[in-house]
């Protein structure tokens, strides 16, 4: 069983479309990767991992198409939106998790005051 036979019983499988099908694979493999690696969100290796990955795809999509049939301007269209839909919610996180991280956290940040307990003043 090849990678593009993988990939149709996946959309058979799951009754999902190709597009949602790229949403969730890029964010699968980011969070995949930042687990495996111990790595944030906010680190770029994990979104690295979801650029070549998309890529790979894309490139094995064409070396299959040109072999039986020929690239169109479509083709082109669904590459472009292919690469988009994988990456886009992963460079959402790394953009959100390395600028800012407090957002899923709930903690604050270096910058913010210290909380001060009651009760630690003078008496009066």
């Amino acid at each position: 069983m090849d990678w593009f036979e993988i990939k149709n019983w996946l959309e058979l499988s799951t009754g999902l479309d190709r597009d949602s099908l790229h949403i969730y694979a890029g964010i699968g493999v980011q969070l995949a990767v930042a687990f495996c690696f111990r790595r944030s969100l906010g680190s770029p290796i994990p979104w690295l991992f979801v650029a070549i990955a998309a890529l790979a795809n894309e490139y094995y999509d064409y070396v299959i198409i040109s072999e039986s049939l020929e690239a169109t301007p479509e083709y082109y269209d669904g590459v472009v939106r292919d690469i988009w839909n994988t990456l886009l919610l992963s460079s959402l996180f790394l953009v959100i998790f390395r600028f800012w991280p407090t957002w899923f956290t709930g903690k604050a940040g270096k910058d913010s005051e210290p909380h001060k307990p009651e009760g630690d003043g003078p008496v009066v």
